[in-house]
């Protein structure tokens, strides 16, 4: 049996995690929120569900399914959705999950929890990305703005992809390409860093290119049409590149696998 890790207590200026409210760096979602959407496997830490949720101040909901019972915690931390859960035939430990779509790189995910539960990677019992991944640094704490609500990087790409109109309005390409380098330029490049070389790595796009003229050159192989675009080359374009990013998203989770 796997020897349980103590957490240290919550910060001294750490609300609960269902207040919108500064320092504590968790924002619990309810189960409604976050069961819109698959799960995949992240790890396996060695410190109990309870410790988790005393040390980010959660609340853990109860539930069941036809194997026993079941005790979740939903939250949102440094624009990731995470479950973290305990299931009673499961042994001993807190099982961490994430949203299947968006970007996920997991052993940065992992550093960031790690981070706000203040362990190192010596908590980690078991990891879905493989044997030998650097944790050793473990990025510094931080806090999110003040009234400021969190919203995932994996929620907004799910609303961004199924409702694109209300985010630019007018469907075009150079729109949506636009949105999306400002998202990603305000977020400190979380949301397509990595895209231009995986791009030019497994769909022979010209690396000297920008990402959006890799995309147009992949979408349509036999050159880029001309302009003005007609309605269905600008539709064909943003289906295009929304199929490369859901792909380039699944490559940096680099785990199929769906909880059921």
């Amino acid at each position: 049996m796997t020897e349980m890790i103590s957490l240290p207590g919550p910060e001294a200026d750490w609300a609960s995690a269902t207040s919108p409210t500064p320092g504590n760096p968790a924002r619990q979602c309810s189960v409604f929120q976050a069961a819109a959407e698959p799960l995949i496997s992240l790890a396996l830490l060695s410190v109990e569900l309870d410790s988790v949720a005393r040390r980010l101040r959660l609340t853990v909901e109860e539930s069941w399914d036809e194997h026993g019972a079941l005790r979740a915690a939903f939250f949102t931390l440094d624009g990731t959705d995470f479950v973290v859960t305990q299931h009673e035939r499961d042994p001993a430990g807190t099982y961490v999950w994430v949203r299947k779509s968006g970007p996920v790189e997991p052993a940065g995910r992992m550093a960031v929890l790690l981070a706000a539960l203040g362990v190192g990677p010596d908590a980690v019992a078991y990891s879905t990305w493989g044997v030998g991944t650097d944790l050793s640094h473990v990025p510094a704490a931080w806090s999110r703005g003040r009234g400021r609500r969190a919203e995932s990087h994996q929620r907004f790409w799910e609303g961004f992809s199924k409702r694109t109109g209300m985010y630019v309005g007018r469907v075009t390409y150079e729109g949506v390409t636009a949105f999306l380098d400002g998202y990603d330029h305000a977020g400190g490049g979380v949301l397509l860093s990595g895209l231009t070389e995986w791009l030019a790595d497994t769909k022979q796009a010209g690396q000297n290119l920008v990402w959006s003229a890799q995309v147009v050159g992949v979408v349509f192989p036999g050159g880029r049409p001309a302009e003005p675009w007609s309605p269905q080359e600008h539709r064909q374009a943003v289906a295009g590149l929304f199929a490369l990013l859901d792909e380039f998203f699944a490559h940096l989770q680099g785990q199929p696998d769906a909880t059921p």
